[in-house]
């Protein structure tokens, strides 16, 4: 039987402050040095979308707490409830550079994509025959924002054998919750490992130190 878990933050939305982009400098640069972050806000309801700045480290540590499916408030100079739809880092340096707030009302329904989370351990790693992967990590959903699950939770100690895994067909989140992926996609599956035979190599004893990350 699927050991499924739906984790949310319903009833419990967090809130990020937000200004009038208009208040700052043009020149983005100079509104970065601030770790001040640009932003948008639009959605259905909207006559026009918002520009806005908000906090670097406070957006941070809200994404890792509601992630892109949990509702949030701005609030400040602009009040919206919003899902964070989108955003926009360095390929280089992995900084944040700009994020799409998507503007929900309470009675609208919304498409989200849910990430999917392992917990537990399947006996076939423990016996070395197999190895358990994740090969869908979000699933999309269409639900009012108050239903929209922060994450779905899927306990992988059941699988026991090779020919088991975890379809979208087998995910039952409610009836407030529609899945909008094929029922017959996989979630999680179960890949045998191979043995390998590796051949001994001598090498000369070096010793190198490590290199040191280049300095900010």
């Amino acid at each position: 039987k699927l050991m499924l878990k739906v984790s949310s933050l319903k009833g419990d939305n967090m809130e990020l402050k937000v200004q009038k982009r208009e208040k700052y400098p043009k020149n983005i640069k100079l509104v970065r040095k601030q770790s001040l972050i640009p932003g948008i806000v639009y959605g259905k309801h909207m006559k026009e979308s918002v520009q806005v700045v908000f906090d670097k480290n406070e957006f941070i540590k809200l994404y890792k707490n509601a992630g892109s499916s949990s509702v949030i408030d701005l609030v400040g100079d602009h009040k919206e409830m919003v899902l964070i739809y989108d955003f926009q880092v360095n390929t280089v340096t992995n900084n944040l550079l700009h994020a799409d707030f998507l503007a929900v009302t309470a009675n609208e329904v919304v498409s989200a994509q849910v990430p999917v989370v392992l917990t537990g351990e399947s006996p076939l790693v423990k016996v070395n025959e197999g190895r358990v992967e994740l090969v869908r990590d979000r699933i999309e959903v269409t639900a009012l924002p108050k239903d929209l699950p922060r994450e779905i939770v899927l306990d992988i100690s059941h699988i026991v054998s090779l020919d088991q895994g975890i379809f979208v067909r087998d995910l039952n989140l409610g009836d407030k919750v529609q899945i909008d992926a094929d029922p017959d996609l996989s979630i999680v599956v179960a890949v045998a490992v191979q043995a390998v035979e590796v051949e001994e190599v001598i090498t000369p004893e070096t010793t190198t130190e490590a290199e040191a990350p280049a300095a900010e």
